[in-house]
Order: C-alpha cells, then sequence, then structure tokens
C-alpha cells in the first residue's frame, strides 16, 4: 500500500462524508410538512445531540 492510495481512500472517505452532510443539511432545513409530503425517513437524534437522518420502522 503506498502513500498515495492511503490519502486517495481519505480523500473519497471525506468527500462522501461531506456530500452526506450538505445532502442532510439540505433536507434537514426543509419544513417538516414538506419532508413528511416526499416520504423522508424520520429524524433521529444520535448521542451527540446532532440531527441525523434514521429509517422509520
Amino acid at each position: 500500500m503506498s502513500i498515495l492510495s492511503s490519502v486517495g481512500r481519505i480523500a473519497t472517505r471525506y468527500s462522501a462524508a461531506r456530500a452526506r452532510y450538505l445532502s442532510e443539511r439540505a433536507l434537514l432545513s426543509l419544513p417538516i410538512e414538506l419532508r413528511k409530503d416526499i416520504g423522508w425517513p424520520e429524524i433521529v437524534i444520535d448521542a451527540q445531540n446532532s440531527p441525523r437522518i434514521g429509517l422509520a420502522p
């Protein structure tokens, strides 16, 4: 394993996490009525008190 492949993996993970964060942020900014209309999963508060998208049971 080379250093470049390690850096590439880290950059890929960072990019995916950033895209996920931006998507969550955009969805959380929508009114709750609109989120219900589009059938988005319920919002769950995790252990660190930050909102995360969770699957409804």
